[in-house]
């Protein structure tokens, strides 16, 4: 496949400019006639692997928000009257992303072969999630794509912000943290070296708190490369740990029995939860899919084991709230309620936007004041290091004042 720049004139007499990928440009120009266009001019793009357009391209990484606004104005310029392939071809142009630039031209180039928009984005589920997709299949299905399209940017928008407010309440203490590292690392280095010739010179007797101090900053200075080594050997050892199912379960476990921590948790997974199987159900999406999208999207695995069940009993003829109120420990009690009344009601979707809305409220408010939550065990945190360290160099110390009186 190669890659085109081209010029081209509508029956109208409208010139417009576009990219495409086809085999050559006798089926570069098939395609342009069937879109109502005659070619002007045309350019082939080279794709060689040396150009520096092509590694931007391949390593360029494309943003949520860079996704948030394709749905966006994909769906106003289709509500505007702008056929799929001339929406696509004006999103290529302005995007500023290398990367989403070259994916919209190679989705452009399936939809103008006849391929349905959301056939071709699953091409790239690196790129676009099974919720994006999903989405978009049911709204190109349903005949309303532009709305599906605004429903789909409204759930990525929501995502985005929630995520965004748990990364900045997550920003102070991960500071205060490293900078306590760093600060202890430079003690040891240069401050305790010192101290310890100290007491070595005056032969002073040193408790085992200080030897062990003493003996760590030694190694510290020592042996600088391997320490280093050890250090990132931990942390690259902890990210694979993590990565593993029974790490992220752990990790899992831990957040749901912190204190101060664990409502948050299940407000921000109630919020998942709601905000995603309310956007999938608008869009015309059934029960089983919706729940099965859901299960991905929620990534805690607890709260994907209450989803995993939710989608086998609704399957079973059971309704969608009773794996929801049997769960009252990890999900709300409002949330079974909320589902259970948008049943008997007839307007579940609307009932699970109400319950995304008020649990996004609620975590807005508790991640504002995530800091006030940490910082009393950040204090315990900080004075206990503070207070060993002290009480390591300073005991010596006095030790030798009280020999020497």
């Amino acid at each position: 496949m190669s890659r085109f720049v081209y010029t081209a004139e509508k029956n109208d007499g409208e010139v417009y400019k576009g990219t495409a990928e086809a085999k050559d440009r006798f089926e570069l120009y098939g395609v342009v006639r069937r879109e109502g266009g005659k070619i002007i001019s045309v350019n082939e793009q080279s794709g060689s692997k040396w150009s520096i357009t092509y590694w931007n391209t391949k390593l360029t990484t494309i943003k949520e928000y860079d996704k948030i606004l394709m749905a966006r104005n994909l769906g106003a310029m289709i509500s505007a009257g702008l056929s799929l392939s001339r929406s696509l071809a004006v999103l290529e142009r302005q995007t500023k992303n290398p990367r989403l630039g070259a994916t919209i031209s190679e989705i452009a180039s399936d939809v103008r072969r006849g391929e349905t928009l959301h056939g071709a984005m699953a091409k790239f589920p690196r790129i676009f999630s099974n919720l994006f997709i999903a989405m978009l299949r049911a709204g190109e299905e349903g005949g309303d794509l532009p709305a599906s399209l605004q429903v789909t940017s409204d759930q990525m928008e929501r995502m985005f912000d929630l995520k965004k407010k748990i990364k900045g309440a997550m920003i102070y203490p991960c500071i205060i943290l490293v900078a306590i590292f760093g600060i202890g690392i430079v003690m040891m280095i240069v401050v305790v070296p010192t101290l310890g010739s100290t007491f070595s010179e005056m032969g002073a007797s040193l408790p085992s708190s200080t030897q062990f101090v003493i003996n760590l900053s030694n190694f510290l200075v020592q042996y600088t490369v391997l320490a280093l080594g050890m250090i990132v050997g931990v942390v690259v050892g902890l990210y694979l740990a993590l990565r593993t199912r029974i790490g992220q379960r752990g990790v899992d476990f831990v957040l749901l029995h912190l204190p101060g921590i664990s409502p948050l948790v299940k407000e921000v997974n109630a919020a998942r939860t709601a905000r995603t199987m309310a956007s999938l159900l608008t869009s015309g999406v059934d029960v089983i899919t919706a729940l099965d999208i859901t299960h991905e999207v929620v990534q805690n695995s607890y709260f994907q084991a209450i989803i995993a069940a939710a989608k086998t009993g609704v399957a079973q003829g059971q309704p969608l709230s009773t794996e929801f109120a049997r769960n009252e420990k990890m999900y709300p009690p409002f949330v079974g309620e909320m589902m259970a009344v948008g049943e008997e009601t007839g307007q579940t979707a609307e009932m699970l936007k109400r319950l995304a809305l008020f649990y996004e409220v609620e975590v807005d408010r508790k991640t504002k004041d995530m800091s006030t939550i940490i910082e009393p065990f950040l204090m315990l945190f900080i004075g206990a290091a503070v207070g060993f360290f002290a009480v390591a160099m300073i005991t010596p110390i006095y030790s030798l004042s009280s020999n020497n009186f």
